[in-house]
């Protein structure tokens, strides 16, 4: 295979960029795939940014870092061993970094980097260079039309700037899907008001662009100008002077257009001292000039001096802070400078911690792919931020302690000390997934030495094995651990990683929930310092939140999704927990426009997938229940609902339209296509005749309804003949037969299907409004159809295949089906239809995902992993964090402070709980609460269990109250108490003493030592 992104044919290999194309884009994934990019500096950032754009798939990377490897360089660098101190960092990198994507060659070049060798490259990225060197370079760049990015980590600090030349180049700032929208009306005037229709809000702001189509009377919007918009309320704009156009009749369809956007950048060496910044954190608002001066103070230290500062030595960094102070003094707007803050850049500069360098390697990663692609918004110019936040409190820092002592982790020991490295060694942490976020967490905590302690260790869980699709972001995968357990391979990967490791890490296959209980239990949750979850489903994750809430342990909580980023820190009597909010729901399409009235591409993919799931899915599964259930039909005419369409199926399937060869399920699938495409749009068209209006006047085929046209059958057209080919196979694999792809082999099969003409029915009734009861009287015929089954006995041992929807084959004919079924549904609505592509984005629900985000979403939760290790009580010190790299944004903010509720003037959160020790009899446990806490209990439930009820029948109230409670769960819910069981759950109800039913805590008793 070539060692380029695209083949010959110019395609990209999607089964490798799959999740990654859904928020770059083929064309940018085009123009990255021809940019070679330049990396000077191979300590931990250099790396981190090498891996993510090699991930990422440019042209090549290419290394220049002569230095011999240091001990401390492991603090952050993954790809260096001990072994490899004393050695070349470029040299020793550039083979680890080349098993990462088979796509990008990384070579390394050594000696001075001249003008001429600079010219081969379409970025450089310098990580740590001396500051002459680095204008130099930047100079350079700046007059060749290069893209330069320098960019640094010093302990909690971390700086990036870029240089993308004059006019660069924005094509789309935001990454978004362009806003459409369909319109009521247009008015006529010279300033022309577009109103939406429905009241459905237009998303537009002032500025934007917008073109329009399928607009009637007004026939000179449906140009492609551009009109600039001017919002004048969520569902009002004016696009300009409209005074001489058509009346405005009906329809329309605005849609955004993103116009290009030109950027001037300054050199380097011209904006040292007129800056412009990004702000990332609205709480330091003062200090990007403040660190702008120092670190170019740290310039001069290590210009004057030859070395950076020492680590936490008060002479160096007073000095740092004097040199401060003096470029405060010369530049134009004097800012005041924090001597605590500087002293504290100089305290850490030799530093180089894992998390920081997640962060600036995720962001300039980004930033390197935003040169060569013009996707998304380039930070202009700097950036600045610190996590000083992390530094411990719970430990000392003096120059002794955070001195250099010949370890791997001495970078991370100048920050932090002595003292916390062993904190971070003997913690005990519970890693909730092994992809993409799970990779890169166990990298950082590989390098931060995380349970490599005597008293320390690694717990990871997933159940997952790795497919192709992760491994351009989940970067501890090779080829050949596809088909592997993920959590296997990541602890394999991060123990070569850090051997410190190797014996520390439990690995676990089993999905977090009740069934694991017995693995997860009380002992395995109370020896854990905390849980970080790396899930991708809402489900999972509120279960380790409750469980998180339960065992009172701190759980840290993380998303992506494209280039936007989340995180969550959910502490134990200090925050709400991950449950206490959540995001709306996903707003749903109205069943009467997906079966009848749809008006977008969105509403056509669904449909198809659905008739995926009604053709190949649930027949088969049907089939098979009533082969194998003796009281299938019985259960399903009490479930109500299309039960005589279920039973029908059954029969079709085993009867009806069963076939015996595969020229049959060609037959279906042209009698279906007819059926779909052809028969159901006249029978809807002679219910609701083009010309037909509604009881206002109004006419029916109006606003969101477009009137659909029926598709007549072509073997010549493409589609036409997709559809067929993908549904002849996929119904043959439900029955075991063998399929076909030769499309000469189907036109002559489809020459002896006899089309039977069609009849509108007359009393057919169609939904027309959402919630709308269409009552269809059915209960002559269901008995002969219930008659007409065979008897199960008759084909015993006959069993249907159901095709389990997977979007990732590319052979099993599912997404080509859905892609073809949606075209030809949108087709008969006069509808754009959609690639293959973007089918497979919306049908597979796929979430989009790129390395960068990734990693500085990582390092953002290992930095608040710091803070829990450190043991901060302190709300303040937490940030939650919300960043977005195409805007790019970021936005912090101090965690939710946790709710609380009040009971006989006790205040109480989700945290707190009763707590009682001893297998108790019920009367017992009512008794405990009057006499301790002054409640009279009314109810007692356990799980779905009811208890006791103050309303029981006395008799059973009676025989309960007597009970042990272990007895009692035992006996009402039937089911034993699990062995590994300790403890058990009591909601209850209760009043105060002036009999009002108060909210109170739930109740855990421990019925086992």
């Amino acid at each position: 295979m070539s060692n380029m992104n695209i083949d010959s044919e110019n395609t990209i290999d999607e089964g490798l960029y799959s999740r990654q194309l859904y928020v770059l884009g083929h064309e940018a994934m085009k123009k990255m795939s021809g940019a070679h990019v330049l990396i000077v500096g191979l300590k931990g950032l250099g790396v981190e940014i090498a891996k993510n754009v090699i991930l990422a798939g440019v042209k090549s990377v290419t290394l220049h870092d002569d230095t011999p490897a240091q001990i401390s360089d492991l603090s952050a660098q993954f790809y260096l061993r001990p072994e490899d101190v004393g050695k070349p960092r470029a040299q020793i990198s550039q083979k680890r970094l080349s098993e990462l994507n088979q796509y990008v060659p990384v070579h390394v070049i050594e000696g001075a980097l001249t003008e001429e060798i600079l010219k081969k490259y379409k970025v450089v990225v310098v990580t740590e260079s001396p500051l002459s060197q680095q204008l130099e370079i930047g100079e350079i760049c700046h007059a060749n039309n290069i893209h330069f990015i320098s960019t640094e980590v010093r302990g909690l600090f971390g700086r990036i700037f870029n240089d993308f030349g004059e006019k660069f180049e924005v094509l789309d700032a935001t990454g978004e899907e362009p806003l459409t929208g369909m319109i009521a009306a247009v008015t006529k005037d010279e300033e022309g008001i577009v109103t939406c229709l429905d009241e459905t809000r237009h998303g537009l702001e002032d500025g934007d662009y917008v073109t329009f189509r399928e607009v009637q009377g007004m026939n000179e919007l449906n140009d492609i100008t551009p009109r600039k918009v001017k919002v004048l309320g969520p569902y009002t704009y004016s696009i300009g002077n409209t005074s001489s156009f058509g009346d405005y009749k009906s329809g329309g369809i605005f849609t955004q257009v993103k116009l290009p956007v030109h950027v001037d950048f300054k050199s380097f060496k011209s904006s040292l001292s007129s800056p412009e910044f990004l702000i990332s954190d609205f709480a330091k608002f003062d200090r990007p000039i403040q660190l702008h001066l120092g670190f170019q103070a740290l310039y001069k230290f290590v210009d004057s001096i030859g070395r950076l500062p020492k680590p936490h030595n008060d002479a160096d960094a007073a000095e740092v802070y004097k040199l401060t102070v003096a470029l405060a003094e010369s530049h134009e707007d004097k800012p005041e400078i924090d001597e605590k803050l500087i002293k504290e850049l100089a305290y850490q500069a030799a530093g180089e911690i894992s998390p920081m360098v997640a962060i600036f390697g995720g962001l300039a990663a980004q930033e390197v792919l935003k040169a060569v692609s013009g996707k998304f918004n380039p930070i202009h110019q700097y950036m600045y931020m610190d996590a000083l936040e992390a530094l411990p409190t719970s430990v000392a820092r003096t120059e002794e302690l955070c001195a250099p002592i010949g370890s791997r982790y001495d970078g991370q020991i100048a920050v932090f000390g002595r003292e916390f490295q062993e904190k971070l060694a003997n913690t005990k942490e519970f890693l909730v997934g092994a992809g993409a976020i799970g990779c890169e967490m166990l990298k950082n905590w590989a390098m931060m030495g995380l349970g490599t302690g005597e008293n320390g260790g690694l717990t990871i869980t997933d159940m997952d094995t790795i497919e192709k699709s992760n491994l351009n972001r989940q970067f501890l995968f090779r080829p050949s651990d596809v088909g592997s357990l993920k959590s296997g391979a990541a602890a394999a990967a991060v123990c070569k990683m850090n051997s410190d490791l190797e014996g520390k890490i439990t690995i676990h296959q089993d999905r977090v929930g009740p069934e694991t209980e017995n693995i997860y239990d009380d002992d395995f949750f109370e020896s854990l310092t905390g849980v970080t979850n790396a899930l991708d489903n809402v489900e999972a994750r509120k279960y380790m939140d409750r469980r998180c809430v339960y065992y009172r342990k701190p759980l840290l909580e993380s998303g992506t999704l494209g280039t936007k980023g989340n995180t969550q820190v959910i502490l134990p009597f200090l925050t709400e927990s991950y449950s206490s909010s959540q995001d709306p729901p996903e707003k749903s399409i109205p069943i009467c426009t997906l079966k009848n009235f749809p008006n977008a591409i969105e509403h056509t993919i669904q449909w198809a997938r659905d008739l995926f799931e009604g053709y190949f899915k649930q027949p088969a599964d049907n089939v098979n229940l009533y082969l194998t259930q003796p009281n299938f039909v019985e259960t399903t005419i009490k479930q109500g609902g299309n039960q005589k369409e279920v039973i029908e199926t059954v029969y079709n399937y085993l009867v009806a339209d069963k076939p015996l060869s595969f020229a049959d399920c060609v037959a279906w699938a042209r009698l279906k296509f007819e059926e779909m495409y052809h028969n159901n749009i006249l029978q809807l068209l002679f219910n609701f005749p083009t010309d037909s209006v509604t009881s206002t006047g109004q006419p029916f085929w109006s606003g969101p309804k477009r009137a659909p046209v029926p598709i007549e059958f072509d073997p010549n057209n493409q589609i036409h003949m997709d559809f067929i080919i993908n549904a002849s196979n996929l119904h043959a694999y439900n029955y075991g037969l063998k399929g076909e792809t030769d499309q000469n082999y189907f036109r002559r099969e489809l020459e002896n299907v006899i089309v039977p003409e069609f009849k509108p029915k007359q009393g057919v009734k169609i939904q027309v409004v959402e919630n709308e009861n269409i009552a269809q009287d059915d209960s002559d015929s269901l008995d002969d159809v219930i008659n007409s089954l065979p008897v199960p006995s008759t084909v015993a041992g006959f069993r249907l295949t159901p095709a389990e929807f997977e979007k990732d084959d590319d052979t099993n004919f599912h997404i080509d089906f859905i892609t073809a079924a949606s075209n030809l549904r949108a087709i008969n609505y006069g509808i754009a239809p959609s690639d293959r592509h973007k089918t497979k984005f919306i049908a597979g629900k796929i979430i989009p995902a790129i390395a960068t985000t990734t990693a500085l979403v990582t390092g953002l939760v290992c930095i608040e992993l710091y803070k829990i290790i450190d043991g901060k009580d302190d709300l303040e010190q937490y940030k939650n964090g919300f960043v977005n790299l195409a805007l790019p944004f970021f936005g912090f903010s101090e965690p939710i402070k946790m709710p609380t509720m009040e009971y006989n003037g006790k205040e109480f959160s989700l945290w707190d709980r009763f707590d009682i020790t001893g297998d108790i009899t019920l009367q017992d446990f009512i008794d405990y609460f009057q006499k301790e806490h002054n409640l009279e209990v009314t109810m007692v439930s356990s799980g779905v269990s009811m208890l006791y009820s103050f309303f029981m029948q006395k008799k059973k109230a009676e025989e309960r109250l007597g009970m042990k409670l272990s007895k009692l769960v035992e006996t009402v819910s039937k089911k034993p108490i699990p062995s590994h069981v300790k403890s058990l759950i009591f909601e209850i109800c209760a009043n105060d003493p002036e009999g009002e039913d108060v909210e109170v805590p739930y109740v855990r008793v421990k019925i086992r030592p």
